[in-house]
This record gives structure tokens, sequence and C-alpha cells, in this order.
């Protein structure tokens, strides 16, 4: 009897696209936020008549979400790892009033008092890294303590009060990408040169992929999907930077923007290629497992709490350089807003799993879904609503989904194409000689 065809079945153009792009349950619930995303922008788009994507809207949304997710490039590693931090909200504070002082009282210069902040970001992060790390305590017990602790420093130092910043320090919170007066162009030159190499910069590093998948055996995507993957991303930075660099004369891409896009980057590069990277997933997906296999998870714990409390300070200056002051409300609820940004980016809540680009991209929907409902008109306490029903349902629903043993909702669809795509024939059911039953299904891989 002939033998059954076991060719594996192509599923169509839609699965090497997916293969281009990644085929992980991180990938497919990042491109399910990134689909939500571009759905939330295209709605506002409408209902706002353009005014959405228009180039002094966009501009204002960069300045006034940078540092929230400056601060969910830290709070994903610090979930991945299985911890929550509480306490970046005051940390954020406290730094701030602390550098507007040494600049006020102390006559600092803005770049002594920029490093200040750093290091006093380094001190708080060792400080609670160390009762992490070492003593054992919790991280949310230990942030929660943080949170009181440096809310209440923040209070003593400013004495309530606001305090003022000078001009030079406004620039990294509320300055942009110069203009170039040598070349009178009806666009800011340096932003539109930073959209190119970006666009450059996701060319380079398709051909580099497929190189790499070439040399080492891998399967890799059809061409022409590469091709389409370059042509559409490289198409929106094209036009995002096309945006940016249209404002109104003086603007541009904001300076807390380049030192965003300079941390994606960096952090980009260390949670997907160092050890160091490697080391934090692990310990966060099997902390026993990583620690026989010999990685210190107890320095992973330090070093990702110091590193989370000293982003916070770097999003408390932002924030009081785009203020132009320190005060004693800065930071409340920044917490829940990071926290938020990782786990609609696709974070799991029991750790192991989250990526830098997912927080970034789950920041951007709640920011731009603030930033719309707030151009629609929409109250301060519905958004607040909005915003805690679309957590929390982005939440629950994959949680709830892997509970019951289902696939995440972000990859069912996928699963599905695959579940059908390895379905067998089934056999031929042949009548009996004679009769009005029929046999037994032939077993095709038996005589």
């Amino acid at each position: 009897m002939t033998q059954p065809d076991t060719a594996p079945v192509r599923t169509g153009g839609l699965a090497d696209i997916r293969k281009a792009f990644g085929s992980g349950q991180s990938t497919l619930r990042q491109f399910g936020i990134l689909g939500s995303l571009v759905l939330i922008i295209l709605v506002f788009q409408i209902w706002t008549n353009g005014l959405t994507l228009s180039s002094g809207n966009l501009i204002n949304a960069i300045n006034q979400n940078s540092y929230i997710l400056i601060l969910a490039i830290g709070m994903v590693m610090v979930i991945i790892m299985g911890h929550i931090d509480l306490s970046v909200g005051s940390v954020a504070a406290f730094t701030g009033i602390v550098v507007a002082k040494s600049m006020a009282d102390w006559n600092l210069p803005s770049s002594l008092a920029i490093v200040l902040g750093l290091v006093v970001g380094v001190l708080i992060g060792a400080w609670q890294g160390f009762w992490v790390a070492y003593i054992g305590v919790p991280a949310f017990i230990v942030t929660l303590a943080g949170m009181l602790i440096f809310r209440g420093l923040n209070q003593i130092v400013g004495q309530s009060t606001t305090l003022a910043v000078p001009a030079d320090f406004q620039v990294i919170g509320a300055g942009y990408l110069p203009e170039l007066p040598f070349i009178p162009l009806p666009f800011n030159v340096l932003t539109l040169a930073l959209g190119v190499l970006g666009a450059l910069w996701i060319v380079v590093n398709e051909i580099r992929l497929r190189r790499r998948q070439a040399k080492t055996g891998a399967e890799s995507a059809p061409l022409w999907v590469s091709i389409l993957k370059v042509v559409v991303v490289g198409g929106v930075i094209l036009i995002a930077a096309y945006l940016f660099a249209t404002g109104r004369p003086g603007t541009g891409f904001p300076i807390s923007g380049v030192i965003l896009v300079a941390l994606v980057i960096l952090y980009s590069f260390i949670t997907n290629n160092t050890t160091f990277g490697r080391r934090i997933y692990a310990v966060g997906g099997n902390r026993l497992a990583a620690t026989l296999s010999g990685v210190k998870d107890r320095r992973v714990d330090f070093f990702v709490m110091m590193n989370m409390s000293v982003l916070a300070s770097l999003a408390g200056m932002i924030f009081v350089a785009r203020s132009g002051a320190s005060g004693p409300q800065d930071g409340n609820g920044w917490e829940l807003d990071a926290i938020a940004a990782v786990f609609i980016g696709g974070a799991a809540v029991s750790g192991g799993i989250g990526t830098v680009i997912g927080a970034i991209i789950g920041g951007l929907v709640m920011a731009f879904l603030n930033n719309g409902l707030q151009l629609v008109g929409t109250g301060a306490d519905l958004v607040s609503v909005i915003k805690g029903l679309v957590l929390l349902f982005a939440v629950g629903i994959d949680v709830l989904s892997k509970a019951t043993g289902r696939p995440s909702i972000i990859g069912l669809w996928s699963a599905r194409r695959r579940a059908r795509a390895d379905v067998p024939t089934p056999p031929t059911v042949l009548p009996t000689a004679g009769t009005n039953e029929t046999s037994q299904p032939v077993d095709a891989g038996r005589r």
C-alpha cells in the first residue's frame, strides 16, 4: 500500500511574513498590541479630523510621555525577573528636587547636576537592590517602603514648594534637535536625517539577518517578504520623521525623544545580545534551574533593581526639565503607568517573558489612548476609567486563556492555521461487499 505523503504543508504568504518578523508567542503578542496601537491611532485620527497625526500633536505626545516610556524600559526588566517596583515615581521626584536644589543653592552647573542625579539613582538602586538580593525581602515590600521613604524625603528637601531650574537644564526635557541655519529648508534637517538613519538601519539589519540565516543554514522568509518588511517599517519611520521635522518653526524631534531612542537601542541590545540579558530571562523563567546552571541570581537581582532606580532618576530629571521646575506632586502615579505599559506590551505576570520593544509599544498605546481621549474632550476621570479597563482586559484575557489551557488570544489565529495544516487526510472508508455496512478504516501505515 502506498505510504501517505508526509511533506510539510506550506501555509502561504502570511506564514512567511510571520516568520520574517518572528513567530514566538512573545513576538505574536507584540504584533497583536502593535495592531491595537495602529487601530487606536487610526480611530482617533478620523475622530479628531486629522489632529492626532499632526506634527504638533505628535511632538507633544512624545514630550508628555517620554519619561513614562523610559520608566517602562527599566520596569520590563524588573517584571521579567518576577519583581515589581512601586518606588519609581517617588525616586524620580526625590532626584528631581535634589538636582533642582543643587543648581539653585549650590550653583552646580547643569551638566554636573545631571551627573549628581544619576549618582543619586545609583545609590538608591543599590540600597533597594541590597534588600531584595541579599537580605531576601520581596521587592514589592522593599519598593513600597521606598515609595514612602523617598516621597517623604522629597517633601523634606523641597519643603513642599516649587523650585525652578535654569534654562540650559530645561533642554533635556523641553528642547528639540537644532535647526541648521546655513541650510534654509522648510523642515528640521537633523530630524529628517535621524529618520533616514533609522530607515537605513532597518535595511542593513535585514540584510545581516538574511546573511546570518544563510550562513547557519536556518530557514528564512522569501526575499519578497523581507522587501515588504523593509518598505513598511522603513516607510513608517520616514513618514514619522517628516511629520516631526515639519512642525512649527523652532521645533523638531524632542531631545527627550532622542534620549528615549538611544535607551531603547541600548537596552534592546543588552537584553537580546548579552550574557547579562540572557541571565535576566533565565532567572525570571526558572530561578532554581538558572541557579543550578551557575547563574548568580542575587547579582542579577541587585543590578536590575539598581538599573531601575537609575532610569527613574533620569525620568525625573527629564520631567523637571520639561516642567521648568521641581514640585511636591512630581511622580505621583508614574509607577502605575510604567507597570501598565509593560503588561500591555506583552510581559507575563509570572515573569520570564517581556521585551523592551513590547514595553515601548504598550506605553505608546496608553499614550495615544490618553492623548486621543483628551483631544475629543473626554474628562480626566473617564480617561482614568478607560485606561484601567484597557489594562485589566489586556492582561486578564491572556491570563484566562493560558489558565484554561488555550493559547493566548493574540496567538490563537496562528495556532488554528497550524492546526489545520497538520490535520492528516482521513482514510478512505470502503463498503463491505454484499452488505450495507462499512469496513473499518484502513491504516495507511500498515498492510
